[in-house]
């Protein structure tokens, strides 16, 4: 919203020592966001004066054009104080008259600089200038001719012309509609600076009487109130006074005439959007309803539009002739030839006139104040300041006929504790004050005993609960007044056991050398193809988003890999090859949903209704997925790097059980998009948590990913329920018994199902095992394979002697010999 200072101060007493920047000041402290300060001659750069044109001479020219030969009386502003010479185009101005003259040196919009140069036979020292040439108007068909008492030849034309005007650019948030005219901004000045506002909106209007124009209101729920007044006898060829069209330009519309230019002034003075109607051009009474299905109209920037019977139309017996809030109809439209006006103010549902606009993408001046809410108060006094306005410089008469439809409804009223403002800003606030900060904002206040009541004024409809008092009583006091006090952390408030568990998860794999990643949890048809996952894979059992960002990923996802995947591939396109990535994020599993219910917003869900909501709610599982390319561990002067495998895959998983606490089993399987036989299913207990392993070579090629990437992915949901309290390491001052042997087995037995039995084996004195080789060759045998173990024995109360240690090892061997026929190697 930008707003004159000088329109403000007609408005507000300020004090005198009250600068720009401290109303600014203030104003932003208040709420309205300062945007910018700027002049409307700012740009220009003098000088520029008033001149009086002494004589010209008309001069044709080759081309058939007419220039005139000008002396222009400019008094002592061109150092000399005798006529300046000036060639002029134009053809609409004549000796005598007043004229704005930049001289050599200006600069005039869009660094047009001003010199004295030879045209036309002749050097012109300067440009006597037309309002487009100034940036202050469209018409520049002909210079500004101004009246006779404008000044005298040589004054500066900048304060004239209101070129030094100061404008303030505020930023009205949508809950401040008030604050989208000078009645509002200066509403607010006035309580910055505690001094007295003269409220334009205050006047006497006469009585309606029901003989204006006829109006019937068919959706009262749409158009609490509605206002006509009539003007006829109107000069529709009188110009805009040049006052008034000046302030309409600071506030940056377009002057287009009289009758229109009134309206705009009058809504951005009250902040009442106002409608005229050419009176001759209307056919029986207005009414106001419903449009039906499919009705058209052309609206008046010349769109037909196809009406929806959700939309509030303003019609007369030829049909639509306007979109209720929004924009009128090319039908009724004011014209160069109306002097039958009739003046339209009401007051129209907010919502309603939201819906609307944003249906036929059709945002308005008058839908922006409408849709956040106009004083419903408001209608009788802007319709009476039009039609003053009109009859002032226009002519014509006001009929004494006053049409009013409906009523506002009936102010609201909030009780709050007088002391809730002091309790939720940690401000000293006594009761006096919040009572008398709530009067200042034009509440109607009364205390009793330990509570206020406040009825809130028409036109702050934002003003709804307890809190919105508190925070008009804080912006008063000052935000800059409330405290910087550190509350005192409550005791037993830290994270949750599981906010602690999932820490401990991202510790242990950025301890691992892995970072974390955030992906979008969107997925589409492609990236699950790029999977290589079957038809009837469950992961593609997805949900729609009704409004997804993109139509290439209209899913939510299954499975984090294809973020995960896509990011890892992305590194690799700009020359980083080497990664470990991870993510903990939830996924959609829409098992069994039924649809949500439409439940009004007015109040709680019942029980049963909540019931039905949570039915229609997904399983979010939170999953945890790494994914590994290029090296794990770098080429350096200290020899070879290795590159990342399927284990590194595995052991992140291992990794993270082991912080948690819980044992992982891994066995071999066949799932999509590992490769299969270097594919493992990861366990706890019975319980399948996810796989991990070396991607199919397929869907490397697919996802642009390096050869052999590595991927795990878990239910991390399913691990943290078994996770072990957290507990500190065992630590035996005995010393510990190592023993190494070597089991010569089938080639297709898995090394861990061979560890476990090891484990079970040697029973409770063996503390680890570790595979440490792997061997295949002609000393063992076709389809047989040495796997080397190392154990470590170790009890918490004593020195193991030899018979205990050589039990322990032949205990385990015994039991690798019979579940597996193992032999061992010589």
């Amino acid at each position: 919203m930008r707003a004159p200072v000088s329109w403000i101060r007609e408005l507000v007493e300020l004090p005198a020592d009250v600068t720009t920047e401290k109303l600014t000041d203030r104003l932003t402290m208040l709420g309205l966001k300062l945007e910018a300060v700027e002049r409307a001659g700012g740009d220009i750069q003098g000088p520029l004066v008033l001149g009086r044109v002494l004589s010209l001479a008309e001069e044709p020219q080759k081309n058939g054009k007419i220039i005139r030969w000008c002396q222009v009386d400019v008094g002592d502003a061109n150092g000399t104080g005798e006529p300046q010479g000036i060639v002029c185009g134009a053809h609409n101005f004549a000796e005598g008259d007043l004229v704005v003259v930049v001289l050599p040196g200006g600069v005039l919009p869009g660094g047009f600089a001003i010199s004295a140069r030879k045209t036309y036979g002749h050097v012109s020292a300067g440009m006597i200038c037309s309002a487009r040439e100034l940036g202050i108007g469209d018409d520049h068909d002909g210079i500004m001719v101004l009246p006779a008492d404008a000044g005298q030849p040589g004054d500066d034309a900048f304060g004239y012309l209101g070129l030094d005007e100061e404008v303030i650019d505020l930023e009205i948030n949508p809950d401040r509609a008030y604050a989208l005219s000078l009645r509002g901004i200066a509403r607010e000045a006035a309580l910055g600076f505690g001094v007295p506002f003269q409220d334009p909106a205050l006047r006497a209007t006469p009585e309606p009487n029901g003989t204006g124009y006829p109006v019937v209101v068919d959706a009262p729920d749409g158009c609490p109130v509605f206002v006509t007044r009539t003007v006829t006898g109107f000069d529709p060829s009188a110009p805009t006074p040049r006052w008034m069209a000046q302030r309409l330009q600071q506030a940056g519309m377009r002057p287009i005439s009289l009758a229109v230019d009134v309206t705009n002034y009058v809504m951005l003075e009250l902040g009442q959007p106002i409608h005229g109607y050419d009176g001759d051009r209307l056919s029986g009474p207005i009414r106001v309803r419903r449009a039906v299905e499919g009705e058209r109209l052309t609206t008046l920037d010349g769109v037909e539009r196809t009406l929806s019977a959700e939309d509030l139309l303003i019609t007369d017996d030829s049909g639509p002739i306007g979109l209720a809030g929004v924009m009128g109809g090319e039908t009724t439209e004011l014209s160069a030839t109306t002097s039958h006006v009739v003046i339209e103010a009401a007051h129209f549902d907010p919502v309603s006139i939201f819906r609307t606009q944003r249906r036929h993408k059709l945002p308005s001046e008058a839908s922006k104040r409408f849709e956040r809410g106009v004083d419903p108060l408001l209608p009788e006094a802007a319709a009476d300041r039009v039609a003053e306005l009109l009859v002032a410089h226009g002519g014509g008469t006001v009929t004494d006929g006053v049409t009013k439809v409906g009523a506002a409804p009936e102010p609201r009223s909030i009780t709050i504790p007088t002391g809730l403002p002091a309790r939720v800003t940690g401000m000293e606030i006594p009761a006096h004050t919040a009572v008398a900060n709530l009067e200042s904002v034009g509440c109607g206040v009364t205390v009793d005993g330990g509570s206020l009541t406040a009825v809130v004024p028409s036109w702050r409809p934002d003003l709804n609960d307890p809190f919105d008092l508190v925070e008009e009583v804080a912006r008063i006091v000052g935000y800059d007044k409330v405290p910087s006090v550190l509350p005192a952390a409550p005791a037993g408030r830290g994270l949750t056991p599981a906010q602690s568990l999932r820490r401990r998860v991202g510790r242990a794999l950025a301890g691992a050398g892995f970072v974390e990643v955030v992906s979008f949890p969107f997925t589409g048809p492609a990236a699950l193809d790029a999977l290589g996952l079957d038809e009837d894979d469950e992961r593609r059992n997805t949900m729609r988003i009704a409004n997804a960002l993109s139509n290439e990923q209209p899913y939510m996802t299954t499975t984090l890999l294809p973020g995960l995947l896509e990011t890892a591939a992305r590194n690799a396109g700009r020359g980083q090859p080497d990664v470990a990535l991870f993510e903990t994020a939830t996924v959609t599993l829409p098992r069994g949903t039924v649809a949500a219910p439409i439940l009004p917003v007015d109040r709680r869900p019942t029980p049963g209704e909540w019931d039905d909501l949570q039915k229609a709610l997904p399983d979010q599982p939170l999953h945890l997925a790494v994914v590994l390319t290029g090296e794990r561990e770098r080429t350096g002067w200290w020899g070879p790097g290795r590159a990342a495998t399927w284990s590194d895959a595995i052991q992140a998983v291992r990794d993270v059980a082991q912080v948690l606490g819980v044992e992982v089993e891994v066995r071999s399987a066949s799932v999509a998009p590992w490769h299969p036989g270097r594919c493992a299913e990861l366990l706890v207990g019975d319980v399948s948590l996810g796989h991990a392993g070396e991607l199919h070579p397929k869907v490397c090629t697919a996802f642009g990913l390096p050869a052999r990437a590595a991927a795990a992915e878990i239910d991390l949901d399913l691990l943290l329920e078994r996770a072990a309290p957290p507990s500190g390491p065992v630590v035996s001052s005995f010393p510990v018994a190592k023993e190494d042997v070597a089991l010569v087995v089938d080639a297709a037995l898995p090394a861990g199902e061979l560890a476990a039995t090891l484990r079970e084996g040697a029973g409770e004195l063996l503390e680890s095992v570790r595979l440490f080789d792997l061997y295949t060759g002609a000393q063992v045998g076709g389809g047989k394979k040495s796997l080397a173990f190392a154990l470590r024995f170790r009890a918490p109360d004593r020195t193991l002697n030899d018979e205990e240690i050589t039990a322990a090892r032949e205990g385990a061997v015994a039991l690798a010999a019979e579940r597996h026929g193992a032999v061992l190697r010589g």
